[in-house]
């Protein structure tokens, strides 16, 4: 019997190309492992009308970890276009299965590392080595939304003062709300683990990121309870900036920080930032990790257009693969995995269209998987 389970969920597009490189790694790593395929995306929801089906959920419940491709995700006018009659004839829309995902297995910590490797030619700086910690769970993407605005909200709205003036009159057809969710419990709980994070790792400074002098409520709330978690670290040096200012100094001075971290919308906004500063989405790997599971995936898109090409850089997904392994507690295996890809960038011969290169995207991790 294999030491670990770990669900095997390709995705959408190339999210096959780049899972398949990362078995090869893997594979010649020597990972203990058994990989039970899951089924999620966008073709599940055309066929089937559900995007993240019971079968998958329950193989879930089972495994150790999970590795996770790629999906494709449309607006909901797209989407609507497409809709799934389900069994009383009504039509089902398109919900992001990877959302879906995080709330139900209380996922609720996204740690984005954002490393330059040597030799990279698509790195912003050198030496950049920022890890952004993103609250997973909440927020805007709590899925707390109303279009058409029932008729009893839309009272509710137009009774409240100032904020809600302008929409007095209108029909409930005419707006559209989102609610921003932000707990105390669960901006507790993100703080805590990004100044753990700064702790075991010798991280000399966390900078909380909000706009608590606008969203006064939420990220009030959010910077409250960052400040009051800060005190229990006294040698880590608290930061906090806001958002928009946070987008304009990590591109003029990227040194100045090393752990962010921040509700859902902007941790999403600033680890994609982050990501383009170290080499582009075909470097950015991340772990959607709760208390239970740990479910890794690549932070790009499924690129239909690619699909099946295997010409997408799968660098991100393999370091993906190395998240994985030290959350499994492998670390030598882990370290092995991020030095032979380290090497190989460096070494610039085996480099993918993004890089400037023509190498396919197996060809690349068999260059690193001929270095383990």
């Amino acid at each position: 019997m294999a030491k670990y389970r770990i669900a095997w969920l390709p995705g959408d597009g190339v999210g096959v190309d780049v899972m398949d490189a990362a078995k090869i790694v893997l594979d010649k790593v020597g990972l203990d492992a058994e990989y039970p395929h899951g089924d999620i995306g966008w073709e599940f929801w055309r066929t089937e009308g559900d995007a993240f089906p019971a079968r998958t959920i329950e193989l879930l419940k089972t495994v150790d970890a999970a590795m996770f491709g790629a999906i494709t995700s449309k607006p909901v006018k797209a989407a609507e276009a497409e809709l799934v009659p389900d069994l009383q004839g009504k039509g089902l829309v398109y919900r992001s299965p990877i959302v879906r995902m995080r709330q139900l297995f209380d996922l609720y910590i996204c740690l984005r590392p954002c490393k330059a490797y040597p030799g990279n030619p698509l790195n912003y700086k050198e030496g950049l080595d920022l890890v952004v910690f993103r609250e997973n769970t909440e927020d805007l993407y709590a899925g707390v939304e109303f279009a058409p605005v029932p008729g009893e909200l839309a009272e509710t709205l137009q009774k409240l003062s100032k904020p809600f003036g302008a929409f007095t009159g209108l029909a409930p057809a005419d707006y559209a709300v989102s609610c921003k969710v932000n707990t105390r419990k669960g901006s507790e709980r993100i703080v805590r683990a990004a100044f753990d994070f700064a702790r075991k790792f010798g991280r000399k400074k966390v900078t909380v990121v909000h706009k608590a002098n606008v969203v006064r409520a939420t990220d009030g709330l959010f910077l409250d309870v960052a400040r009051e978690v800060g005190k229990q670290y006294p040698e880590i040096q608290f930061d906090e900036a806001n958002i928009d200012a946070m987008t304009m100094w990590l591109l003029k001075n990227p040194f100045n920080y090393d752990v962010l971290v921040a509700p859902n919308l902007y941790g999403d906004i600033i680890s994609d930032l982050c990501a383009q500063m170290v080499g582009g989405l075909g470097f950015g790997c991340s772990g959607n990790i709760g208390e239970k599971l740990a479910v890794f995936e690549p932070t790009h898109g499924s690129a239909p257009k690619y699909a099946g090409q295997y010409k997408v850089n799968p660098i991100a997904t393999i370091l993906t693969a190395k998240m994985m392994l030290d959350w499994l507690g492998e670390t030598g295996k882990a370290a092995r995995v991020e030095a032979a890809t380290a090497a190989v960038i460096a070494e610039g011969t085996v480099r993918t269209y993004d890089m400037g290169g023509s190498s396919t995207t197996l060809e690349m991790a068999e260059a690193i998987a001929a270095r383990l």
